[in-house]
């Protein structure tokens, strides 16, 4: 992965002797975390048999080019097929064309790639095999509306679902009702071929149907939530909108998904850092890996329980680090430039600009924090004295990037092709 002057991302270790600094500690339990979200080795063992016919190769998502690649490796029989990313997060593959699109918000090349996968999956007959590559992104990379919504409609509502800090969970149930490839409509299409799915998962709970909003996985309708959830964030839609809604319901069906396969997950990825924290002598405990919210007030949260293991050595004694995981939101107040993980990091600061013996790390594991060149950010070693009204006023504008680039302690990794939501790691010692 490429590095930068604000941001290193390959292990820096120390010369021998040395005691690691925060920077490297940090550095290498994140190095780590990516390492074990990767889909490279992870097909072993979860292949199916090869078909008669064809091998159909088709898939979304920040990770979809990478998991390709991975599973053309390890394949070793004919394939052909076709997989949309996020523009930026391509790799090089033999069979399996991959395209790019617009992400968080989707565009016109999303949506003409939904509609080649949808037509691959279509032309599937009973000797085929459909291999279906999902992971976080694909939600907005796949991109087929409903007849009577159109991709403006699909845009504005995804904005307006985002700035408002709506979960990923609320977000995705008003993307199946606006869809007619998601909730199983794509795995639908793929009958009466044999379907294999495999995901990298991006969402708390690692719920099938919720990674990419399931175009493979058998949804139930839900248009009356999804109008509930606009209803709520306040998001106003034409009566014309609400009435093809309410019409876009997945037809009943007695066929199945398929086999599912979760070849990596946020906990994979805690574990991994939670391994190599042991290996440098450091007590890890994981506080969760589907953790949501508004991101500042999680920095809050934990801020006092940061307090808890200086004050009461609970709930473990340093040295100590504590990992989590899951997607934070951010309702958007100012006009800053900034993503969830540096608004933690920073809501983190403001609250312990003080404490000693303490540094953080908090990474967007895709390499892209919102819509900045970073991944997150970092803090500790030595920081400089900034008054509370200096954070307070980043803070209140959701300026969080201009922070952190300003001390020069932005984590920069440009596209990881993976992507198992946030990580956050806290050292205490």
């Amino acid at each position: 992965m490429p590095s930068s002057e604000n941001g290193l991302i390959a292990p820096v270790r120390p010369a021998v002797g040395e005691r690691p600094s925060d920077k490297q500690i940090l550095h290498e339990l994140f190095h780590a975390a990516l390492n074990a979200a990767t889909p490279e080795g992870k097909f072993g063992g979860i292949l199916p048999h090869p078909p008669k016919g064809r091998t159909i190769v088709i898939g979304a998502g920040k990770a979809a080019a990478s998991m390709a690649r991975a599973f053309e490796d390890a394949w070793g029989h004919p394939c052909e097929g076709l997989v949309v990313t996020r523009y930026g997060h391509s790799a090089p593959t033999r069979h399996v064309e991959v395209v790019e699109a617009g992400h968080p918000v989707p565009d016109d090349a999303g949506m003409a790639g939904a509609q080649r996968v949808f037509q691959l999956a279509s032309s599937a007959g009973a000797d085929d095999l459909v291999v279906c590559m999902m992971s976080g992104g694909a939600s907005a990379l796949l991109t087929m509306p409903y007849p009577g919504i159109s991709l403006s409609d699909k845009q504005a509502i995804t904005s307006a679902l985002l700035r408002c800090g709506a979960p990923i969970s609320a977000i995705n149930t008003v993307r199946r009702s606006l869809s007619a490839i998601k909730g199983g409509r794509l795995g639908a299409a793929a009958m009466p071929a044999k379907i294999v799915t495999y995901l990298i998962s991006d969402v708390p709970g690692d719920a099938p149907a919720t990674i990419g909003s399931g175009p493979t996985i058998l949804t139930p309708s839900t248009p009356d939530a999804a109008l509930s959830i606009l209803d709520e964030y306040e998001i106003a839609v034409p009566e014309s909108l609400r009435s093809a809604i309410l019409r876009n319901r997945v037809p009943d069906s007695t066929l199945g998904s398929g086999e599912i396969h979760t070849i990596a997950t946020p906990r994979m990825a805690l574990e991994a850092a939670a391994a190599k924290a042991r290996d440098m002598g450091i007590e890890p405990i994981i506080l969760g890996d589907a953790i949501e919210g508004e991101a500042r007030e999680l920095g809050i949260a934990f801020a006092g329980i940061v307090r808890s293991v200086l004050t009461h050595a609970d709930p473990v004694r340093k040295p100590c680090v504590l990992l989590s995981s899951g997607e934070t939101t951010v309702t958007l107040r100012g006009r800053g430039r900034g993503g969830r993980n540096t608004e933690f990091l920073l809501s983190l600061r403001h609250q312990l600009r003080n404490t000693p013996g303490f540094a953080a790390i908090a990474c967007d594991t895709d390499g892209i924090d919102g819509s900045e060149d970073n991944a997150g950010a970092w803090i500790g070693d030595i920081m400089p004295d900034d008054p509370l009204d200096l954070t307070r006023s980043y803070l209140n504008s959701n300026d969080a990037y201009s922070y952190f680039e300003r001390i020069g302690r932005l984590v920069v990794t440009g596209p990881t092709l993976t992507n198992v939501n946030d990580f956050r790691a806290l050292l205490v010692r």
